[in-house]
């Protein structure tokens, strides 16, 4: 009965009970992280992720790391505050320099096509200067998708310097590009076409929590 029980709690939790809608990712470690299992059946020519965070943290940190088995860096969102963002497509690093954080939540939308290597980035509904990147490969099918660690192999290789402590929510991805006007009124997007927040499959690790709004 109790193992039973124990199985049940498991499940809820993992499935964020109702009203459970934001993470909190406590303390510096390599055991604290969030998978995430999008719904995918081929490779992403195209790809838009948009999610919510809340951090004091004044050193590197992985929002968002998506690896595949032949790149550990395939897609990583990897803020440096107060006021830069790397992200990475396929082991190439983009920097962005953007207004100075604020103790405060903030969106963080990235957009990339594999066709043109347009690579595209919201904060708080703000674009900054569009960069192209040299990779022209689609991403995955096979990946792993980790919230709070940065993967340095597939599916591990965590280093705790480059955690993330705070609290995330909201974390949608679309395989294509939304538009402009879209992101940067962010009330007019609904939930992800291959991860939803509402309803997407997160399993928590560690000493992550889920939390009521």
């Amino acid at each position: 009965m109790n193992e039973l029980l124990l199985l049940l709690l498991q499940l809820y939790f993992l499935s964020f009970g109702l009203g459970q809608n934001i993470l909190l990712f406590p303390k510096k470690s390599v055991t604290d992280y969030v998978i995430l299992r999008p719904t995918l059946k081929q490779a992403l020519k195209q790809l838009t992720v948009c999610l919510r965070s809340y951090t004091d943290l004044h050193r590197g940190h992985s929002l968002y790391s998506l690896a595949t088995p032949g790149s550990d860096n395939a897609f990583l969102i990897y803020p440096y505050p107060p006021n830069k963002i790397s992200i990475s497509i396929n082991h190439e690093d983009l920097y962005f320099n953007v207004d100075p954080d604020v103790l405060d939540w903030k969106q963080t939308c990235v957009a990339w096509d594999s066709v043109t290597g347009l690579l595209q980035l919201w904060v708080n509904a703000k674009r900054y200067p569009r960069r192209v990147t040299a990779s022209r490969f689609p991403i995955g099918p096979q990946m792993s998708l980790i919230l709070g660690q940065d993967q340095d192999s597939f599916g591990g290789g965590f280093e705790a310097s480059q955690c993330f402590v705070g609290e995330m929510s909201d974390i949608n991805m679309w395989d294509y590009v939304l538009s402009t006007n879209t992101i940067s009124h962010n009330h007019l997007y609904k939930s992800g076409n291959i991860f939803s927040w509402a309803n997407g499959t997160k399993e928590i690790r560690g000493g992550v929590m889920a939390l009521e709004n």
